[in-house]
């Protein structure tokens, strides 16, 4: 008697394909991280000072604004991408996988959510 062929044994487990779409994402959002963190770099230092005034007036004008979302939005869903990849290889207890990724995209959802709102909030002119 023996376990069976390699075939045997994985037939079954899901698709072999499916992973595919994930680990595009993470590569599009790793790209567009560099993309903007360079962006930003560079933006700040052609500041001439780093005070709240330039910056906060900085900010306050459309391009500089959008592409801080968008780096936002960039981060936070790399991060969410990342870490869900690290639960579903590591935690094996299905409900505790379930209660750690819904805590993930409720932290994601919630830290993207607060990010935004002050760039918004600085780029609409709004009071610190």
């Amino acid at each position: 008697m023996g376990n069976g062929t390699s075939l045997g044994k994985v037939r079954g487990l899901g698709s072999s394909h499916a992973g595919a779409h994930h680990w595009l994402l993470q590569r599009f959002t790793a790209v567009g991280n560099v993309v903007l963190t360079i962006w930003l770099v560079a933006s700040i230092m052609l500041l001439p000072d780093l005070g709240y005034t330039t910056v906060s007036s900085w900010i306050a004008q459309p391009v500089p604004a959008t592409a801080m979302i968008l780096l936002v939005i960039c981060t936070f869903w790399h991060a969410r991408l990342g870490l869900q990849v690290l639960i579903e290889d590591y935690v094996q207890n299905s409900g505790t996988k379930f209660g750690l990724i819904a805590a993930l995209n409720l932290a994601v959802i919630g830290g993207g959510a607060f990010a935004i709102f002050s760039v918004a909030r600085l780029a609409l002119g709004g009071a610190a």
